[in-house]
């Protein structure tokens, strides 16, 4: 089955903005909250009045003005369009009323975020022009060779500021590959697998050739010193610790997807974890960028079902969770618990490339 998302024809990058201009973002951040509250509390008065949302075009004769004046904001006309529009779709999204207030200050407050619409911002020298201020920053991509586009400036937990900023993606050649045939895949000319996550083993492939991958401890080796850090009150080092802790997941699952996608990945499983449903976005892109099929199946019964006779003869339950290989009653294969549900999630693929569905 193919995933029914279109490959994307831009990228974003994410590139380092210098600490000195920390104090200048944070400034336009509070006035970014500033706006996005009036248009929260502007949305709830008019829905108690007239039973109606206001969309993001809705908000600007509100909002006329509002960069004019003696008591003018200090961000760009487009900046202010952007947030009224953002804040619509997120409400849109949530489905509610009224939406969180963002913060300016305190212990939640929120992390800093400026919007910027296409041509808003330029590139000259290793700097960024953005409301009237040239911003330096680490440009490891070289920015003077993309047309940059609509994104914001946005902050992490330690302070730091980040451009993220979307370019149009050169076309790779893969790209220009048409996807194997199903018929390919389903005679077996062209290879495909299976893989079944899980918490000891992070990942397990139907294909012997390929190892499993072992489930790294993101977060239980550095708690040692997470937990000595929170006794101090030591907010910047706690705030550090994390930092790190995403950084080892962020390594850990691009090299293995990077891996799984050169292993032509045909067919694979998402599970409603946090780590596995980044290792599954990953994937999903890697495998646009190979020109392969990327599919998600339904892995219930995977673990217990025998892949040879196809007879549930397998552990069941929690108090079996411990067994990690077993022996089908049935036809007397013996299975790793892991790799089996690999080849059943692989087969489950085929059948729906067999039927014809081609949407999860």
């Amino acid at each position: 089955m193919s995933s029914s998302r279109p490959v994307r024809n831009v990228r974003v990058l994410r590139l380092r903005v210098k600490d000195k201009h920390a104090t200048w973002l944070c400034g336009l951040a509070r006035e970014v909250n500033t706006v996005f509250n009036y248009c929260n509390e502007l949305c709830v008065k008019v829905f108690e009045r007239e039973r109606r949302f206001l969309s993001g075009f809705d908000f600007w004769p509100f909002l006329k003005g509002a960069t004019r004046g003696e008591c003018a904001l200090p961000l760009p006309v487009q900046a202010v369009q952007e947030i009224a529009e953002e804040y619509a779709r997120r409400r849109r999204q949530h489905r509610k009323i009224r939406l969180a207030w963002r913060r300016s200050g305190g212990a939640r407050r929120s992390l800093g975020w400026i919007p910027f619409k296409v041509r808003t911002i330029r590139y000259r020298g290793g700097q960024i022009y953005f409301a009237g201020r040239w911003l330096s920053l680490w440009d490891s991509y070289g920015l003077s060779r993309f047309e940059l586009r609509a994104g914001n400036f946005s902050e992490d937990s330690r302070g730091r500021w980040y451009l993220n900023v979307c370019v149009p993606r050169a076309p790779r050649a893969a790209e220009a590959r048409n996807k194997p045939s199903v018929g390919s895949i389903l005679d077996r000319s062209v290879p495909s697998v299976g893989i079944d996550l899980g918490l000891s083993t992070f990942a397990a492939f139907s294909d012997q050739a390929l190892p499993p991958i072992e489930a790294e401890r993101f977060y239980r080796d550095l708690e040692p010193l997470l937990a000595s850090a929170q006794r101090a009150r030591h907010r910047q080092r706690c705030r550090a610790i994390h930092a790190k802790i995403a950084n080892r997941r962020k390594d850990f699952f691009v090299g293995n997807v990077n891996a799984a996608a050169l292993a032509w990945t045909r067919l694979a499983k998402s599970v409603l974890d946090a780590g596995w449903s980044t290792f599954r976005t990953m994937l999903l892109y890697k495998c646009d960028d190979a020109g392969v099929w990327f599919a998600e199946v339904d892995e219930a019964f995977s673990t217990r079902t025998c892949s040879v006779c196809n007879s549930r003869a397998g552990p069941q339950g929690r108090k079996d969770l411990g067994i990690r290989g077993w022996q089908c009653t049935v036809c007397e294969a013996v299975h790793d618990r892991n790799v089996n549900a690999a080849h059943n999630i692989l087969a489950a693929g085929h059948r729906r490339l067999a039927e014809g569905i081609l949407v999860p």
